[in-house]
């Protein structure tokens, strides 16, 4: 679908992108960008960096970058026209009704079809629990406690003992095998063919917060392996972006949410009336999840299973929320396993009264930590205390430090001016890390070649700079650029001047591959961690010499012996080089 360029631009100028970006991602301001946890790849550090005056947005641990239009597309999965469908409505820019081809209209279609079709299925396997078929599996919800109102509302079904009875009844209905291909309904071997994925399982569908069916996961009947299976990742459903329950839940009128392991915790903790509690799809909770929460509140209680896993499920769920900025609790379900468990023995109201004494996260961290310790052993004790101190050393705020320090002194019964002391002096001692984007964008320096280098540089300082442009037009050209990407975007930057334009962002539209939006966006985000104005001042210059000189010898390489204009500019360059050496750059 072709839209005018004007109107694409109208879009994503009044979609500010700190704005639309921070309704997905919690970001802080950093001098004059906004840092939070990439979406698009698993970290502790914030390595995303969002730029309102380029109005682009790029990873240094991961390398993902591009524009507004470029975010929605990873994030939601949404075709360039979905994008922007759904920023032109964010903003109330009317989108004109255009033709679509056959083509356009199927890869459009897609999503669309693939939701229909799970709302089908959904209702097919609701259908089969209520057969004689289905006995099994509704006696195994009632024997589970659910009452007919909750079997309803998270609309649970069954897969029958047959491995081709869905797809028999979706091949009734006209649906191609393509489709089913793509719908993770369907499993595909070369030996069977195309068989159900679920088959002889309880299903839960999975909704999203719209409340439209994206997935599915099913509990097997019996001894079957394995005993849970999810949907796998489709063009709707992506496991780590998505949480069982988020639907209801984040229209509770609650200030935190219930984070739980499974399906029937969630489910059994909506029918004793906590209806703001949900779950990760089969997956560890992720910096993703993390994310997504925090579109819904500040505070979250962790109600895992109290069994060593439920722990370690807990532990490494604890500075995720942290770094999300996320308020976590842990819950105590002792002596019980799960939610369902101690509902069930100890009622609503008790569970209520846990919520609300739950335990606050960084002395859940240290009681369990204390756990490897013999406190009756002085110098497992004093290791112990150690360890703490290191923990404690992460707090930046001086006063929030302080309020720790009080707490785990009364807790484990040492001096509070000692346990300070310890940390104080740890602090002097230990020397901070390099943060976890620089490494990493140091090893991918260290692998680029250093003229590609010298080039990113420079097209970064040019749109930070835009009053440089002016005075190295007359040595800077477009040629004297890499072929491809580098010089492709250093010629669309330098026509932008030329107008009288500066607009990074929509560069990033010029290309359509996503990978290649990341490498222009790249282009424009490059550290030369340079501290002071003349240290850049004279990086520049250098950067330039070394650019303009590789230019003319690029060209001279691969000139044809016969091109005399091309020769004469060769010369004509050569010449001006001294030129830039007495060059006076002024940032």
């Amino acid at each position: 679908m072709f839209y005018p360029d004007d109107l694409v631009e109208e879009v994503r100028a009044r979609n500010d992108i700190v704005d639309v970006v921070g309704s997905y991602v919690k970001l802080q301001k950093k001098g004059s960008n906004y840092f939070g946890l990439c979406p698009f790849h698993n970290e502790k550090s914030p390595s995303f960096s969002v730029s309102r005056s380029k109005q682009m947005y790029y990873c240094f641990g991961c390398g993902k970058g591009g524009n507004v239009f470029t975010f929605i597309q990873e994030y939601e999965n949404f075709t360039f026209p979905e994008a922007l469908k759904q920023l032109a409505d964010r903003v109330g820019v009317a989108l004109p009704e255009q033709e679509q081809s056959a083509e356009e209209r199927r890869q459009q279609d897609l999503r669309g079809q693939i939701l229909e079709l799970n709302r089908t299925a959904a209702k097919y396997f609701y259908y089969q629990l209520r057969r004689d078929s289905g006995a099994q599996a509704m006696k195994y919800l009632k024997e589970r406690g659910l009452s007919d109102e909750t079997i309803r509302s998270f609309g649970l079904g069954f897969s029958n003992k047959y491995s081709d009875d869905l797809y028999r009844y979706l091949k009734e209905q006209g649906v191609s095998d393509e489709l089913l291909a793509q719908s993770g309904l369907m499993n595909v071997d070369e030996k069977r063919g195309m068989y159900d994925k679920f088959w002889n399982r309880v299903i839960f569908p999975i909704f999203d917060v719209n409340n439209r069916v994206i997935g599915f996961g099913g509990r097997v009947m019996g001894e079957g392996k394995p005993k849970y299976l999810n949907s796998p990742e489709t063009r709707v459903f992506d496991k780590s972006r998505n949480l069982y329950g988020l639907n209801i839940a984040r229209a509770a009128r609650k200030k935190y949410i219930l984070v739980c392991e499974g399906y029937m915790d969630v489910i059994s903790m909506h029918q004793a009336g906590f209806h703001n509690a949900v779950a990760s799809l089969g997956t560890a909770l992720t910096s993703q999840h993390a994310s997504l929460l925090k579109r819904y509140t500040d505070e979250v209680v962790l109600t895992y299973d109290s069994d060593e896993a439920g722990v370690r499920a807990a532990l490494r769920a604890i500075p995720i929320m942290k770094a999300a900025g996320i308020s976590a609790k842990v819950l105590s379900m002792l002596p019980y396993k799960d939610p369902d468990e101690f509902i069930k023995h100890l009622g609503a109201e008790e569970f209520q009264r846990r919520i609300d004494e739950a335990q606050n996260s960084f002395l859940f961290e240290t009681d369990m930590l204390q756990r490897n310790y013999d406190m009756k052993d002085p110098e497992e004790k004093t290791a112990f205390y150690e360890e703490v101190a290191k923990k404690l050393m992460s707090f930046e705020q001086e006063l929030e430090r302080e309020n720790y320090i009080e707490a785990v002194a009364s807790r484990y019964g040492v001096g509070f001016e000692n346990l300070r002391k310890m940390v104080n002096r740890m602090a002097l001692k230990g020397a901070p890390a390099p943060r976890t984007q620089e490494r990493m964008q140091q090893r991918r320096i260290a692998k680029e070649d250093g003229n590609a280098q010298s080039q990113k540089l420079m097209l970064t300082w040019l749109i930070e700079y835009p009053q440089l442009y002016q005075g190295v037009k007359a040595y800077l050209k477009s040629r004297d650029f890499s072929e491809g990407l580098h010089r492709t975007v250093a010629e669309l930057l330098f026509a932008q001047y030329d107008a009288g334009e500066r607009n990074p962002a929509k560069i990033i539209n010029y290309f359509e591959d996503a990978q290649q939006q990341s490498e222009a966006a790249a282009l424009f985000n490059t550290e030369a961690h340079l501290t002071s104005k003349a240290e850049i001042e004279r990086a520049f210059k250098e950067t330039l010499m070394r650019i303009v000189t590789h230019g003319i010898e690029e060209r001279m390489a691969h000139l044809n012996p016969t091109d005399i204009a091309g020769l004469q500019q060769i010369i004509a360059d050569k010449k001006r080089i001294p030129e830039i050496q007495r060059l006076h750059i002024d940032l």
